[in-house]
């Protein structure tokens, strides 16, 4: 089993480029199946073995949405094997995915997130880092392992825009805000000195030297909601959510804003339209005359 599972990991991690987390989870997901079948070998699996196994996770309770990313995993996991010659077709591919329905992330208001930010004690240099980390998880609607390896180097203040390098190490060049520049201007004054050379370039640093990591800045952004005041369940996540509904609700081009996130398919960013829309509905039904 070992041999498979690291044939796999080198898979996804050389050719596929997927992030350490993913690969992790994907082989988790592949030795999963192969515990519950007794086998360490792809040939010895088929399609009614996999039905079995996620029949056997569904009855423990797992999520739909977990049910796909679990058929996304295997799925991939066999279309290696068959690129490998270890078998001549993918089982998975007789196996339909759950239906999912349209998940609609959480977002603030605009007035939340001002809240949000200015809530942060910027008479501190710890305040001045988490003050910039804000506004560039808002301002440039990044994720948090992007703003976590944000480099000094790919910030062009003068031009005005940041360079992104995001998942699969495709990069991206993201307006920088008036906002975030004057933020991350005011922490370069009070940024620690590294703590070794191979973290001279990283933008965000803790008090010891060292980059940050994607657990601090979530805790971080927790905080700062229970000090705003806000109640609604979020993460970092939820900046980069509420940064494309407000550009779109602004009547920004639904083009620019997919090449801003980085997503590959624009199908990925409609879901903002459909927050928009949800919006202005609640709106309509609060005031409608036969509600």
């Amino acid at each position: 089993m070992a041999d498979l599972l690291s044939g796999f990991r080198d898979y996804l991690t050389i050719e596929r480029r997927m992030s350490p987390a993913t690969v992790t989870s994907y082989c988790s997901d592949v030795k999963g199946l192969l515990d519950f079948s007794g086998t360490v070998k792809a040939s010895e699996l088929d399609t009614e073995t996999i039905i079995s196994y996620m029949g056997c996770l569904s009855d423990g309770g797992i999520s739909k949405r977990s049910q796909a990313r679990l058929l996304s995993s295997l799925r991939s996991f066999f279309g290696w094997c068959v690129e490998e010659g270890d078998i001549t077709d993918n089982p998975c591919d007789r196996i339909e995915a759950p239906k999912l329905g349209r998940h609609l992330p959480e977002v603030l208001s605009e007035e939340e997130v001002t809240a949000l930010l200015e809530s942060v004690d910027t008479s501190t240099p710890t305040g001045k880092r988490d003050r910039a980390i804000l506004e560039v998880l808002y301002g440039c609607g990044l994720r948090v392992s992007e703003a976590a390896g944000l480099r000094i180097s790919g910030i062009f203040m003068e031009e005005g825009f940041v360079n992104i390098i995001g998942k699969g190490d495709k990069q991206r060049l993201v307006p920088l805000g008036g906002m975030a520049e004057e933020a991350i201007d005011n922490y370069l004054e009070y940024r620690p000195i590294p703590a070794g050379r191979q973290y001279d370039d990283f933008l965000f640093l803790s008090r010891q030297g060292k980059p940050l990591s994607r657990v601090y800045i979530f805790n971080m952004v927790k905080k700062q909601a229970m000090i705003a005041g806000i109640r609604k369940e979020i993460s970092p996540h939820t900046f980069r959510h509420s940064f494309a509904t407000h550009l779109i609700e602004h009547g920004a081009d639904l083009r620019i804003v997919q090449e801003m996130l980085g997503h590959e398919s624009i199908l990925t960013t409609e879901i903002y339209t459909h927050i928009d829309t949800s919006t202005w509905q609640a709106s309509i039904l609060k005031h409608h005359p036969r509600n």
